[in-house]
């Protein structure tokens, strides 16, 4: 079976609809000297747009299978995948829980009512606080057992949808991209690296269809040593589902995310600044600001392994924006 036959045996929900652009920017380009080309994952059709829809298209249809009529989820309180997860469960007549927390430890109220946060009253969002996901695995495994106790039938959605089941949709994505480029031969490809489902997915994905193509992973929240295990587990987990072999070895730049998740840096700033100036384009903050500041200074600094046009995957999340003003 070839990959398209593969994804084809695991239930999904047509929730991206039709493929999202690939479009070269051509002011980034003549600018930083190099073809770059953009992947608009932050335009899927839903709740202000995002990587996350993707994995939801697998997740949700899974807990429909299933029976239940309640999302769980966790995040931080801007949380993209959080407000994403809301909107489908919205979307699909089902109740949502969030277990939320303030990993930057603000009391800017911007930050804890606007953003995210705002869509997700909008969304009816029942939403828990704690003080850390230092588990969120058993943190939401008990919220299940609770709201079970409550007469409630919870179904489990990972943070950041990210398991192999959730991956698949940058598998699926892998495709979009391959069937997009036929007349590009990309060197590299960049994407955010937070929890691993779109980076592991993508890896998998254009490892089969787009062999010679490096893929780098721009960390967001962890120094390599931690999240290389994270990515590689997924990875393996996800080749596994689809009986593959296709195993490259991952790439991971950690020299962008300082100094913590969710708390912006000049760098990822700038590169906000730069996108909306030259071509109206809105990254954020906290994941896609910080991982093109990592692609601009790969070229500077001759990070990439090829020379040759560069895909940047926009994995959304410009609501983000509201939230952290006035930095902005």
């Amino acid at each position: 079976m070839n990959l398209q036959q593969q994804l084809a045996q695991f239930p999904r929900l047509d929730l991206v609809g039709s493929a999202t652009p690939l479009e070269k920017l051509p002011r980034l380009s003549d600018y930083l000297g190099r073809e770059i080309y953009i992947k608009r994952d932050d335009v899927t059709p839903i709740a202000m747009g995002g990587n996350k829809l993707r994995k939801l298209e697998y997740l949700a249809a899974d807990a429909l299978r299933q029976g239940a009529d309640t999302l769980v989820t966790a995040g931080a309180i801007q949380s993209n995948h959080v407000r994403q997860t809301a909107a489908v469960a919205a979307r699909l007549g089902l109740h949502c829980v969030a277990l939320l927390e303030n990993p930057i430890d603000t009391t800017a109220e911007n930050y804890l009512t606007n953003g995210n946060r705002l869509l997700l009253e909008l969304f009816n969002t029942e939403v828990v606080m704690c003080d850390a996901l230092h588990d969120p695995q058993a943190q939401l495994a008990d919220l299940g057992t609770r709201l079970e106790a409550q007469g409630f039938r919870p179904y489990i959605v990972p943070v950041g949808g990210s398991n192999a089941l959730g991956a698949l949709g940058y598998v699926q994505c892998a495709l979009e991209i391959a069937e997009q480029a036929r007349d590009v031969q990309f060197a590299a490809v960049v994407v955010a690296s937070g929890s691993a489902g779109t980076h592991a997915g993508l890896a998998v994905g254009l490892q089969q269809l787009l062999p010679g193509t490096e893929l780098v992973g721009v960390t967001v929240s962890r120094k390599v040593i931690d999240q290389l295990p994270k990515v590689e587990q997924l990875q393996k987990a996800l080749a596994c589902s689809l009986a593959s072999d296709a195993l490259a070895p991952i790439t991971l730049w950690d020299d962008y995310f300082a100094p913590q998740y969710g708390m912006p840096n000049e760098e990822g700033m700038s590169a906000v600044r730069l996108l909306a100036q030259l071509e109206g384009v809105l990254l954020d903050p906290v994941y896609t600001g910080k991982a093109m500041a990592g692609l601009i200074d790969g070229i500077a600094q001759q990070r990439f392994r090829d020379d040759g046009p560069i895909l940047f995957v926009h994995t959304g999340g410009a609501p983000a924006l509201f939230a952290y003003h006035p930095a902005v």
